[in-house]
Formats: structure tokens, C-alpha cells, sequence
């Protein structure tokens, strides 16, 4: 295959050179416009290796593997284990998806060749059960890796829980058998069940650092125990509060070697009226402070307003509150009251009634509060000043979108600007609703 060649040609105003001299590939200079010119003519195809291995990773996939096809050196570099450390397979449908897929001839170029090269995999899917079937595929073939990072992701539901729990089960086993150096796995929205989980421990405990595993209906707290029991490492653990527990936090707090700092809790209603939560016990989230007093309890609540009720009615330990649909102003009354270790607040909805006395609530006692936003909820500009001055410059971030602002016969939009800013220390605007 011939190399591919650039040349550089610049028109020159001085007398033209003799063939001899066009033809040369060494530097020749002349004259434009008075200036100094440098002809050129490179040889793409004769850069180091490690020139091209650096062009390379700043080249998106598709393009990395049309620029191997130039000339043999360009394939040789492309085959260099280092571009194959971090690999993202996208498996999309073409009649459920506009996304691209990755070419099937390159996954298996890559099971072939660079199995044992991959340390960083994710799987991106569409919500297609032959997505996800096609995934797990790809995952039973992997049986020389060594992967660190796996993540399962779907852009949309059912996928992998569409998948057969054997198929799944059977896949995750052939990485987490051979891996035996996982750190990270993120597998939500999956059929994981708690022998997958024993095969991960038995096969990773010395370097699990990070299990997420929302949405998986078929673990357990056994299997989350087990986990704690035998992954000495393990820093941040993610699931659903259906799987939290008196019981499993205790557990969480009687091991001595376990010395988590997130922990990710996901509180998620599907079928509103259909769930009840249970409560979690006072004595419990304090065993846990106790043994780990520097974790981050992080809350993403999906629930309807009439499914909060067993939520924050004693003191609870949480961090950081998401909440991704309405909540009440009651909801947020309790927050300020039983939230004294909140560190952020994002609410993205509430009714149509001021938060002002709420806001007010959550200054006075949760004192590390440091970032704080807000969506389609109200605040008067007096209230959110009177906020702003009880938190004062310890409010690093503050995202409230303009449209959540009542001006008041004390404060103008424009002058609650200049009253925020001089709080805070720092020049601050609210958000803007983008128009487009």
C-alpha cells in the first residue's frame, strides 16, 4: 500500500527554480511578498512510532480505524496495547436506536486481539433485549482481561433486565473470574443476583474499591453483606433503598475493617401509592456515623409528594439530597430540622407556595451546607436574601434560576443581585432559562 503523503506547496514570486531543486525534499526558501517562506514535503507515513501512537488517542474511534488502513506502520501502531487500555462498546439497534453501533468485525478484532489489552471497558446500549443479549455475548468471550473498570450502561429501559438471569449471570462470571483486579464495577438496571456477587468477592476482594448496583431486584442485604464482609477496600457503595436496612447498616458498623466514605442510596417509585417505604431507625444511621464519621450519605429521591411520609422524621445523617420531582414544603421543613450534616440541597420542583420559611429552617441548622439549588419552586427575594445572609461566603455553589425569584417591595430582581453578591463575597447572577 502506498504511504500517504502531504506536500506543502507555496507559489513563489522569485524566478522560477531549476526541476532539480522542485524536487528536492529537503527545506527550500524563497520569497512572498518579501518574506521568508519554508517549503516542505513530509513523509506522513515515516513518523516515529510514538508520534503517531500520540495522534492516535486524540482520534475518535471510527476515524483511529480508517487512519490504520493508510500503510502497514499506521496499522502496527494502531494494534499498540496502550490505545486499547480504555474501550467503549456501543451496541444500539437500528430500529430502536439512532445511535451507531460499534462495527461487529472490529468487536471481534478486539476479542482476538486485545482481550487481555482492555482494563477500562463500559457497554452502552439501547433499550433493546438484543442489545443487551449482545453485550453479555461479547462478556463471555473476555476470558483472557484483566479489566479494572466495568460498567454496564442503558440509555433507556428494559435492556439487561430483559436479559435471562443464567445468560447474565453466566457472562459476569467469565470477567469476574479472570479479571481478579476489579476496583470499579457499575452495573445498574441489571438481573445481578447475590451468587454473581459471591463469585465477584471470591475472585476481587483485595481490590474492589466501588460496587454501584441500582435497580437490581435480585440482591440482597446478604449479598451486600457478604461484600462488606470480605472486601476490605471497599470506599463507595450505591443501591436502592429497598435493599437499606436496620439491619445492614448495623452490619455495615460491626465490621471493623470497612471504612466507606459514599454511600449512594437511590429511592426511586415507579407506581405511585404502590410502594410503602419503611423507615430506618435513628440508632441505626448513628452506628454508622460512628464507625465511618467521615462518609458521604448521598440521597436521590424519585417519589410522588404522598410517598415522602417516612422519609426525615428523625435526625438522618444524609449529605447530599437530589430530589428529581416535587417535594413538599412539609418535606423540606423536616430537612431543615433532622439534616444537621446536609452538605447540598437540589430540589428540582415544589409547588406553588414560597419557601422562605423552609429556606430559613435549612440556614439556621444545617451549618455545613455549601451548595444549594433550586428549579421550578418560589422564593420571595427577601426570603432568599435573608438565606444567603445566614449561610453567607460558606455557599460555594448556588444555582436558582431567575424564574424562581418574587420580586417584593424591598427587592427588585436587579438590586437582589448586588445584595447576593455582597453576602457571598463573590459577583453572582441568577441562572437564566435558555430560549432556543
Amino acid at each position: 500500500m502506498k504511504r500517504a503523503r502531504q506536500k506543502v506547496v507555496v507559489e513563489n514570486a522569485a524566478p522560477q527554480t531549476s526541476q532539480k531543486s522542485k524536487n528536492q525534499k529537503t527545506c527550500l526558501y524563497g520569497s512572498v511578498f518579501g518574506e521568508s517562506v519554508l517549503h516542505t514535503s513530509m513523509d506522513w507515513g515515516s513518523l516515529p512510532h510514538h508520534v503517531i501512537l500520540h495522534i492516535f488517542q486524540y482520534l475518535p474511534l471510527v476515524d483511529r480505524a480508517r487512519a490504520s488502513s493508510v500503510c502497514r506502520r499506521w496499522n502496527e501502531v494502531f494494534h499498540i496495547p496502550d490505545l486499547w487500555r480504555r474501550f467503549e462498546f456501543e451496541l444500539n439497534q437500528p430500529a430502536t436506536s439512532y445511535l451507531k453501533s460499534t462495527h461487529p468485525d472490529l468487536i471481534q478484532q478486539i476479542i482476538k486481539r486485545h482481550a487481555d489489552h482492555l482494563q477500562y471497558v463500559s457497554f452502552k446500549v439501547d433499550s433493546s433485549t438484543e442489545s443487551a443479549e449482545a453485550a453479555c455475548d461479547i462478556l463471555s468471550q473476555l476470558v483472557n482481561c484483566s479489566i479494572k473498570t466495568l460498567g454496564l450502561i442503558s440509555t433507556a429501559k428494559p435492556s439487561f433486565m430483559n436479559v435471562s438471569k443464567a445468560h447474565f449471570a453466566s457472562a459476569l462470571t467469565v470477567v469476574f473470574v479472570n479479571s481478579k483486579s476489579l476496583s470499579s464495577v457499575k452495573i445498574d438496571d441489571t438481573p445481578l443476583d447475590d451468587p454473581s456477587l459471591k463469585v465477584l468477592v471470591a475472585n476481587n476482594s483485595d481490590t474492589l474499591k466501588l460496587l454501584k448496583m441500582s435497580s437490581c431486584p435480585h440482591v440482597s442485604p446478604a449479598g451486600i453483606l457478604c461484600v462488606a464482609d470480605q472486601c476490605h477496600g471497599l470506599k463507595e457503595l450505591a443501591l436502592n433503598y429497598f435493599i437499606l436496612s436496620d439491619e445492614l447498616l448495623l452490619a455495615l458498623s460491626s465490621e471493623k475493617h470497612v471504612d466507606l466514605e459514599h454511600l449512594r442510596i437511590d429511592v426511586v417509585s415507579e407506581n405511585p401509592g404502590q410502594v410503602e417505604f419503611h423507615t430506618i431507625k435513628k440508632q441505626s444511621w448513628d452506628a454508622l456515623i460512628k464507625h465511618s464519621p467521615k462518609v458521604n450519605i448521598v440521597m436521590y429521591f424519585f417519589l410522588y409528594e404522598e410517598e415522602f411520609d417516612a422519609f426525615f422524621r428523625e435526625e438522618t445523617p444524609v449529605t447530599h439530597l437530589y430530589f428529581g420531582r416535587a417535594v413538599s414544603k412539609a418535606m423540606l421543613g423536616r430537612i431543615g430540622l433532622n439534616c444537621p450534616r446536609l452538605i447540598e440541597l437540589v430540589v428540582c420542583a415544589n409547588g406553588l407556595q414560597p419557601l422562605d420559611d423552609e429556606l430559613i429552617r435549612i440556614a439556621e441548622h444545617c451549618k455545613n451546607l455549601t451548595a444549594m439549588g433550586l428549579g421550578e419552586c418560589e422564593v420571595t427575594c427577601r426570603g432568599f436574601i435573608e438565606f444567603v445572609k445566614m449561610c453567607g461566603g460558606r455557599l460555594t455553589q448556588l444555582s436558582i434560576m431567575e424564574e424562581v425569584l418574587i420580586p417584593d417591595n424591598d427587592y427588585s430582581l436587579e438590586r437582589l443581585h448586588l445584595e447576593v453578591s455582597k453576602h457571598l463575597g463573590r459577583m453572582w447572577f441568577p441562572d437564566m432559562m435558555p430560549t432556543w
